[in-house]
């Protein structure tokens, strides 16, 4: 990991941790159309029929601040079906108190209507620790309503829970229709049904199983606020595919691990914000980066840093697109995370040789792209991805031994090495 941006990070860190809490505290947050009276906690609203991101409160006892523990990117679903039961899987990375929930209708064109919400320890499969589910409220309310392009955050919940452990949020949908809001590819089992079965704990109705994340995209905890998050913004690599299904070997759940044992960083939250396909200039698989910077990193409570992974849909998309659009895109993100106070830690694009749209063209855009980002200064720090898995017998290819076998995605053992690449010390702005 190498650090060209110093010269002024410390202006940066210095403001790091007040700007993040601002950007939260300050998102546009226009009507909510709600089964209950709107709370602090509550916030949703369209903006030229596109989704306003919506920031998690950070309302806390003092000293103390919300952080986020978990994050999936929302998409763009499937017709959401009304009467619907959904019990999503998720791992946390940061323990701590008054756990929270966002609930997304980003991409919907009509109100979605949330009811009988809980949240419980998940002990396997469908089946909740016995005890544990318990139920959510918003603005004190059982339900809520959220209107199209918008989002909804629970009240806290009493209690802690655990870091690295696996919460089910278990929620009826009362009424839907449209496209629903959602996560296409998890990578994690989730279970659903028909009905209302969300205050169960056993997993005898919840029958059909789901490979995605429906409506939820973040949950939070109370922490001291000493302690803050990364968020990843990337793409497939990111989102973790070619890691094995349900066991948690995403690069950013091996970061989680280390970040967790990692003593002298306030740096314990980390949420996954990569979308299969994405493009840091277009859209197609989701918003593009520059898009949904808003609503899936900076909305998020208690993050510190962005870590920048993307590029290498926009280069082997054969679009046109050249390194100088590339770089100004980067420049974007960079320049709208450091304005918010956030430092910004950039990695460099994997080979990709052997996938079918590689070619010499392509490569030299990668090779330019990788050139600024470890040496403009720009960034806060460099993960120099590319040097710690390419193989040394052909610079453009993957490591066999990381390959996961399409040529682009790397598998477990690369995953996990991408994540011991990056320095621990370097996302939380210390010297």
């Amino acid at each position: 990991m190498t650090r060209p941006g110093q010269r002024s990070l410390r202006r940066r860190c210095a403001v790091a941790a007040v700007s993040a809490l601002l950007v939260t505290l300050c998102a546009p947050a226009t009507a909510v159309s709600a089964a209950a009276p709107a709370s602090a906690g509550t916030s949703a609203g369209t903006s030229a029929g596109r989704p306003a991101p919506a920031g998690m409160s950070s309302a806390s006892a003092p000293g103390r601040h919300q952080v986020v523990t978990w994050g999936a990117s929302a998409d763009r679903q499937a017709e959401a079906p009304r009467d619907r039961s959904y019990r999503m899987v998720v791992r946390t990375s940061v323990g701590g108190a008054g756990t929270r929930v966002r609930l997304s209708n980003a991409f919907g064109d009509r109100p979605v209507t949330f009811d009988s919400v809980h949240v419980g320890e998940r002990q396997e499969g469908a089946r909740v620790v016995r005890g544990t589910n318990r139920a959510l409220t918003f603005g004190g309310a059982g339900s809520v309503t959220v209107a199209p392009g918008g989002s909804v955050v629970s009240d806290p919940l009493s209690g802690r829970v655990a870091a690295r452990s696996d919460l089910a949020v278990s929620f009826h949908v009362l009424s839907a229709g449209g496209p629903s809001t959602g996560h296409g590819m998890a990578m994690q089992t989730s279970y659903a049904t028909a009905g209302d079965h969300a205050a169960e704990e056993g997993p005898d109705n919840w029958t059909d199983r789901t490979g995605s994340w429906y409506y939820l995209d973040a949950v939070s905890v109370e922490t001291d606020r000493t302690t803050g998050a990364v968020v990843a913004l990337g793409d497939s690599i990111t989102d973790g595919w070619q890691s094995s299904t349900d066991t948690n070997r995403r690069w950013p759940d091996y970061l989680a691990r280390r970040l967790q044992a990692a003593a002298g960083t306030g740096i314990k939250g980390v949420a996954n914000e990569g979308i299969s396909g994405n493009k840091v200039l277009a859209d197609g698989a989701g918003q593009s980066a520059l898009g949904r910077l808003r609503r899936d990193v900076l909305s998020q409570p208690g993050v510190r840093t962005v870590f920048l992974f993307e590029g290498i849909n926009d280069i082997k998309a054969h679009t046109g697109v050249t390194a100088a659009d590339l770089i100004a895109g980067y420049r974007e993100i960079i320049d709208r995370a450091h304005t918010a106070g956030l430092c910004v830690v950039g990695a460099t694009v994997l080979p990709f040789k052997g996938w079918p749209e590689f070619d010499p063209e392509g490569e030299a855009v990668r090779q330019d792209v990788n050139e600024f980002l470890r040496n403009s200064g720009e960034l806060d720090a460099v993960a120099d991805f590319d040097k710690a898995l390419r193989s040394p017998y052909d610079r453009e290819r993957l490591l066999p031994v990381f390959d996961g076998g399409d040529h682009v995605h790397p598998n477990d053992k690369g995953m996990q090495a991408m994540a011991d690449t990056v320095g621990i010390e370097t996302l939380s702005c210390e010297r």
